[in-house]
């Protein structure tokens, strides 16, 4: 869909930031919120493939190396549209002044032929009831809590979709109370974790493909019932590092206007890392979220690496 006249230059800094409204005690961001019927009503199809992460854990990442998988390694093939057209992002909805400018999510993805290949950051129980219906195949990727806030914290920066940041300790604050958009990172992960005992899910973690991202690779490319000889493997493992992604405008989101995304603020591919809480908790800061990840995560076997 073009831009409509002049919007392609609009400046971000007249773009009212969304406020966050409660979907069954979940803030959402307004814009999904007013649209929460519809979504809720998603028709999945049972060869649907849905991505589900945190904000900000390698969403990312991951569709782009699923896009390889499913398209045998051809790198051209991916290159056929942005990620966000590829793999349509069903809880995406522009505020209501600029919904003209960019299709919805879940538009995109109804006029989307099967095999569909769809993007979600909701939490488990906020999932449209279709994808368990249909049995849907589902990989999840969680990200270290430390990490997650960090990237998260400076998403919220340059997108002008998302509330106001306020400072890193407020932002701190309001992560830990799950007063962020798509709620509470500790119940996500754990929703998630739950989860995958009763349903097709890959459980991934984002320290485990930094650690070896051939290893990762050849287990979606199994639970996707794809065999990757070991050249085409390589030949993925190149095209997803973060150093290729970043300068991939297919996947680096540089096609997005700068009113909806100001990458002249920071790129929306920064660092990639794993440890670079480091750089901005406090010894103080650290130790908390130390003590709330081991009171929130208690009672299952999930575990994060803060470092590699």
């Amino acid at each position: 869909m073009e831009l409509g006249v002049g919007l392609e230059t609009l400046d971000p800094k007249f773009i009212k930031r969304s406020l966050l409204v409660e979907v069954e005690g979940v803030p959402l961001i307004s814009a999904i919120a007013e649209e929460w019927g519809s979504l809720w009503d998603f028709k999945a199809r049972p060869d649907d493939l849905l991505i589900c992460t945190y904000p900000k854990a390698g969403t990312t990442w991951i569709q782009e190396i699923v896009d390889m998988i499913q398209h045998g390694g051809d790198a051209q093939k991916c290159a056929r549209a942005p990620t966000h057209k590829r793999m349509p992002f069903i809880d995406m909805f522009l505020p209501k002044p600029l919904e003209h400018v960019l299709p919805s999510g879940l538009e995109e993805a109804e006029a989307m032929s099967s095999p569909r290949m769809l993007k979600t950051h909701l939490p488990v129980q906020l999932i449209p009831p279709s994808f368990w219906e249909q049995n849907c195949k589902i990989i999840y990727v969680a990200r270290n809590a430390k990490d997650n806030l960090v990237s998260y914290f400076h998403f919220h920066r340059i997108s002008t979709m998302m509330p106001e940041p306020g400072n890193w300790d407020q932002f701190l604050e309001n992560f830990i109370a799950g007063k962020v958009a798509w709620g509470s990172w500790f119940d996500h992960v754990r929703g998630w974790w739950e989860a995958k005992d009763r349903h097709p899910i890959l459980y991934l973690f984002y320290e485990d493909m930094k650690e070896d991202l051939a290893r990762e690779i050849h287990k979606v490319s199994q639970f996707l019932g794809v065999t990757l000889p070991d050249p085409l493997l390589n030949q993925i493992v190149q095209h997803t590092t973060f150093e290729s992604m970043k300068t991939n405008p297919m996947a680096n989101y540089s096609t997005l206007p700068s009113f909806i995304l100001d990458q002249s603020i920071l790129p929306f591919m920064r660092k990639g890392t794993v440890g670079d809480w480091k750089v901005h908790f406090t010894v103080a800061q650290s130790e908390h979220m130390d003590k709330v990840c081991a009171r929130e995560l208690e009672g299952t076997s999930l575990t994060f690496r803060t470092q590699l």
